[in-house]
C-alpha cells in the first residue's frame, strides 16, 4: 500500500502594508485606513512631509445636544475622521480664475511653490452628513495659518535655464496677490481631498480620490 506524504506549505510574507497595519495597532477601522491612505500617498503617489491630524468636532459625538439645537443624527455620532496632510509631487487643483491669471503672466503651475493639501480618509459606504462634512471644513487651518504653514519649495528662487528677475517679479506679485484673493475667496474656499478606501465584503483596498470644496465651485471653461 502506497504511503502519503504531506507536504507543508509555507504561507507568503505579510505585505509591507499589512505589517505596517498591524505594528500600528489601529483601534478601528478607520484607523487602519487612515494608515492605508497613508502609505499610498507616501509610496505611490510620492508624497512628502506626511503626517496624520485628530480632527477635533465639537457637539458632533455628544450624548446630548445643547439646548435649542439640532439633534444629533446617527451618522454625525460615528467614528471621529482623520486628516492626514502632505505635500504632492506636483499640483492637484488650480482654480480657473488662478489659472487664468498664470496664463496671462506666462507663468506656469510648475513655477508656482507646491503647498501642503489635506486629505480626509474615509471608507467606502461609510455615513456622512453635510453638517458633519462642514464641521471637518470648519476644523481646516485657515489662511492666515496657511501662510505660515510650510512649503516643499523654494518659492521660485531656483527659476531653471529660462529664469529671469522678470519672472521673479511675476512671482512675487503672484504670491501677494493669491494672499489676498484667498482671504476674499476669490479664488475659492478651503479644499481637500477625500480618499475612500473599498475595504467592504470583496473589497481590494483601491483607494480613490475625490476633490472635496467648500461652498460653491466656479466651474471651469473648456
Amino acid at each position: 500500500m502506497a504511503s502519503t506524504q504531506l507536504t507543508s506549505v509555507t504561507p507568503p510574507e505579510p505585505s509591507a502594508l499589512t505589517t505596517l497595519i498591524a505594528n500600528s495597532a489601529p483601534s478601528d477601522p478607520l484607523s487602519a485606513a487612515t494608515i492605508q491612505i497613508l502609505h499610498n500617498l507616501q509610496h505611490q503617489h510620492l508624497w512628502t512631509s506626511v503626517q496624520v491630524h485628530d480632527i477635533k468636532i465639537p457637539n458632533l459625538n455628544a450624548s446630548s445636544p445643547p439646548a435649542g439645537s439640532v439633534a444629533t443624527s446617527p451618522e454625525d455620532q460615528s467614528a471621529t475622521p482623520f486628516l492626514i496632510s502632505g505635500i504632492p509631487p506636483h499640483r492637484v487643483y488650480t482654480h480657473p480664475d488662478e489659472q487664468l491669471y498664470l496664463l496671462e503672466r506666462g507663468l506656469r503651475e510648475e513655477d508656482v511653490e507646491l503647498e501642503r493639501m489635506f486629505v480626509l480618509s474615509a471608507i467606502k459606504n461609510q455615513p456622512w452628513s453635510l453638517r458633519k462634512m462642514a464641521a471637518v471644513f470648519d476644523s481646516l487651518p485657515d489662511e492666515a495659518e496657511i501662510q505660515a504653514a510650510e512649503v516643499s519649495m523654494n518659492g521660485g528662487e531656483e527659476l531653471g535655464e529660462g529664469g529671469s528677475k522678470e519672472k521673479a517679479a511675476q512671482l512675487a506679485e503672484y504670491y501677494e496677490y493669491r494672499k489676498r484673493a484667498r482671504l476674499t475667496k476669490e479664488w475659492g474656499g478651503k479644499r481637500l481631498l477625500l480618499a475612500m478606501v473599498d475595504r467592504g465584503m470583496g473589497g481590494d483596498g483601491t483607494v480613490v480620490y475625490y476633490v472635496v470644496q467648500e461652498g460653491a465651485v466656479k466651474p471651469r471653461q473648456n
